[in-house]
Order: C-alpha cells, then sequence, then structure tokens
C-alpha cells in the first residue's frame, strides 16, 4: 500500500484519527491536503505546511471554501487521488419524539453535510483525472437503532447510504467509494467522557487508519460501496 506522488485530501485532520491517517499515508509516500475548521488547530498537530503537507483551514459546512480547498490542493500538487472524510461528531439526543430542531440539525450537518460538501468539491477533480477514491466514516452503531441516539443513527446511515449510492454511480467512472463502521475509538475524550468503561476492545486510531489506508490503496480496486465493521481487539 504506496501512495508515492499521490495527494490525500483529509477531513477532519487535526482530531485523534485525522493525525493518525495522515502519519500513516505520510509514511508510505503520499502529499495530504490536512482540512479542519481553524488553521491554529492544524498547527498544533502538525507544526508548519512544508512540500509534502498543505494545511488548509476550511468550515466543511461552506461550499465555497470546500472548493477553494479542492482548487489549492491541485493548484499545489497536481491532482487529488484520494479524500478521506473523517469529519463527524457525536451526540446523545433526546427521545426521537422530543428531538429538537438543533440536534437534529448538528448532526445531520456534522456528519452527511460535510461528506456532501467535500464530494462536490473534489469528485469533478477525480472525474476530470480518470479515477480516485473516497473513503468515509460511518459507525457500527448506524446499522440499528438504539434508544437516545436517533439522530446520530439516522445521520451515520445517511453516511452509509450516500457511500453505497455514490459508489454505484462512480464505480464506472475508476472511482472507488467505501466507507469504515468503526465501535468507539480510543480517544482521551472518550476515556474521560467513559471512565468507567474497558477501552482495551475499543478501536485504536492506528487500527482505524490502517483499514482506511487498505479502501484508498490499489489492493481494494475490486470493492465497491461496502460498509466495512472496524470493532476493535477480539
Amino acid at each position: 500500500m504506496e501512495f508515492q506522488d499521490r495527494t490525500v485530501v483529509i477531513t477532519g485532520a487535526a482530531g485523534n484519527l485525522g493525525r493518525a491517517v495522515a502519519e500513516a499515508f505520510l509514511a508510505r509516500g503520499a502529499n495530504l491536503v490536512l482540512v479542519d475548521l481553524k488553521n491554529e488547530a492544524l498547527q498544533r498537530v502538525f507544526g508548519a505546511g512544508d512540500s509534502r503537507r498543505l494545511l488548509a483551514a476550511a468550515n466543511l459546512l461552506e461550499q465555497a471554501q470546500l472548493d477553494a480547498m479542492a482548487m489549492q490542493a491541485v493548484e499545489r500538487f497536481g491532482r487529488i487521488d484520494v479524500l478521506a472524510n473523517l469529519a463527524g461528531g457525536f451526540r446523545m439526543g433526546e427521545p426521537v419524539h422530543a428531538t429538537t430542531d438543533t440536534t437534529w440539525k448538528f448532526l445531520l450537518d456534522i456528519n452527511a453535510g460535510t461528506l456532501l460538501h467535500a464530494v462536490r468539491a473534489v469528485v469533478p477533480r477525480m472525474l476530470a483525472q480518470g479515477g480516485g477514491r473516497i473513503v468515509n466514516v460511518g459507525a457500527y452503531a448506524a446499522q440499528k437503532g438504539a434508544a437516545q441516539m436517533g439522530a446520530y443513527i439516522a445521520a451515520k446511515s445517511a453516511v452509509i447510504r450516500l457511500t453505497e449510492t455514490l459508489a454505484a454511480e462512480l464505480r464506472d467512472k475508476r472511482i472507488n467509494v467505501n466507507c469504515v463502521l468503526p465501535t468507539i475509538i480510543d480517544t482521551p475524550e472518550n476515556r474521560a467522557a467513559m471512565p468507567d468503561a474497558d477501552p482495551v476492545r475499543w478501536v485504536a486510531p492506528a487500527d482505524l487508519a490502517s483499514v482506511i489506508l487498505f479502501l484508498a490503496s490499489d489492493d481494494a480496486r475490486a470493492i465497491h460501496g461496502a460498509a466495512l465493521p472496524v470493532t476493535g481487539l477480539s
């Protein structure tokens, strides 16, 4: 799984998973376009940009900012080979009958809206160059309903369905689209939020990054529209 001279766009790059995915792609020769809301957060995680890393601050809910990011990426590196849509968020919600518009909009926007804006910006570039790879991050929990998680599950279910639809639309254009479905990711924030839980069987960011790299690689060229569970150690 080598990515020498390929360009990878990573949304949500300043997060724990973003850092792990960026390190994994960089170690295999990729050029990186690291996208997050604030440049300060990107600099805190990655330092200054360099010849192989472009820091691209952008609001993923603003289409014009994503379009500008894609243009900047192509101007800098010539093409976009991989889009890793890592941006997203979790929040426990109210019962479905009491779900507020605020909760609904927040979770749909941050999980499905960000994905839609990113593919709008990047897919035309991939079509023009003759191919590419897209890997989205769904959630294992999105495979069935659960109490107080209606809005989150609906949003992550939308990620799965959008992945399948994009794959059906783009496979004949040599663009592979797949997604991963992690369980709880082992991050400092999750450990703090669930101090009584045992994180041993959670998903390490580096392990999830390895699966994302596989789906973005030539080794996965025959895989289209997959929603791959990533559930941690056995």
